[in-house]
């Protein structure tokens, strides 16, 4: 099974935030999912609060990254923001090192 980390679409219409999750590739975009690995609001959370929100939980991620898990453009992206990317391949690289 090959699993990715991408976003899924919720909220209402014209007001989208989504859920970063790691999912079969095969699984649609808004379909079945494996598990949540946090929550992108690129409208913020209300109106008093415009600025985009990106809260990821990087432990989770980190241990999909390990196992396999590819994330699509736009998580990684994400991911780049929140710090889970550098860490991935700082620890990549540690790897490459030593072996």
């Amino acid at each position: 099974m090959a699993v990715k980390i991408r976003l899924m679409r919720m909220g209402k219409t014209k007001q989208p935030t989504y859920r970063v999750v790691a999912a079969d590739s095969r699984s649609p975009r808004d379909g079945r999912f494996i598990e949540i690995l946090g929550v992108y609001a690129p409208r913020g959370r209300s109106t008093a609060d415009p600025d985009a929100v990106v809260e990821i939980d990087n432990e989770k991620v980190l241990r999909w990254l390990r196992q396999g898990a590819l994330p699509t453009e736009r998580v990684e992206r994400l991911l780049r923001k929140s710090g889970a990317w550098d860490e991935f391949q700082a620890g990549k690289k540690g790897v490459e090192a030593g072996a």
